[in-house]
């Protein structure tokens, strides 16, 4: 006679099967990319995944008409080794008006070149490579093949503040089918309160360029992250836009787990 299934084998089972995982984020506790616009200098680690997701409302008034668009916003990450990882990010589903579809998808490469040393003041720094592909629906649909590289630099200061930069340069479309070269600059100042708990503050520089490319894009940002354990983040933000060719407002509220 087959013997009984029962509530303490199913737990057992569950235990045995999630047992590795905890001690491998015991090895490493999770560094996300967002909320901030500022990237994270750390990479997820050889062979780990990290999936960082999360849904955002963007409202913007021209001309007296107003219009929302929302998206989901998602970063796939892999470690590819201990100081390498590859990146697939997009904005995810998109409704904006009577419009709704799929964004671009952007493929990249983060690169860890040095660890922070807080008796040197030497920061951490890191380096990404991204380019932005023309695959998303016809609505929300880029032009072509657009490339970016960015550095990330953080510094770790006194009183549990932390501080990143992030200087770049994106080549784009604009409305004339003509091909330009925009600069990234972005500041952060972090506050860790608690080991779980850390706000932002935040001005980005999303896109530096003349008016017929778009104009300069520049958004002073605010936010926090919890984290509920060392695998899983929760996190909210809130974007200001600081001129006429940014989007007047953004909230965004996110979950990142790692495995």
């Amino acid at each position: 006679m087959a013997r009984p299934f029962r509530p303490t084998t199913l737990a057992a089972l569950t235990a045995a099967l999630l047992l590795p995982l905890a001690s491998r984020a015991e090895e490493a506790a999770m560094a996300t990319d967002r909320p901030d616009i500022v990237e994270s200098s750390a990479v997820v680690g050889l062979h780990r995944f990290q999936v960082e997701t999360s849904f955002a409302s963007e409202s913007n008034k021209v001309d007296g008409v107003k219009t929302t668009t929302r998206m989901t916003p998602t970063l796939l990450r892999y470690g590819i080794t201990e100081n390498t990882e590859l990146r697939l990010e997009t904005d995810g589903f998109l409704r904006d008006g009577q419009d709704h579809g799929f964004s671009d998808v952007s493929l990249g490469l983060k690169w860890h070149t040095h660890d922070g040393d807080d008796a040197t003041g030497k920061p951490a720094i890191a380096w990404l490579f991204h380019a932005d592909l023309d695959s998303g629906s016809q609505a929300f649909r880029g032009h072509g093949v657009r490339p970016s590289v960015r550095m990330v630099a953080e510094w770790e200061l006194p009183h549990d503040l932390s501080l990143g930069i992030m200087p770049g340069v994106l080549r784009d479309t604009n409305d004339d089918g003509r091909h330009f070269v925009a600069g990234i600059f972005a500041v952060t100042l972090g506050k860790s309160w608690t080991d779980d708990f850390r706000t932002f503050v935040e001005v980005a520089g999303q896109q530096l360029t003349s008016t017929k490319n778009g104009g300069a894009v520049v958004t002073y940002d605010a936010g926090m992250a919890y984290m509920l354990s060392p695998t899983m983040q929760i996190d909210t933000a809130v974007s200001i836009g600081a001129n006429h060719h940014t989007p007047d407002r953004l909230w965004t509220v996110g979950f990142s787990v790692k495995f």
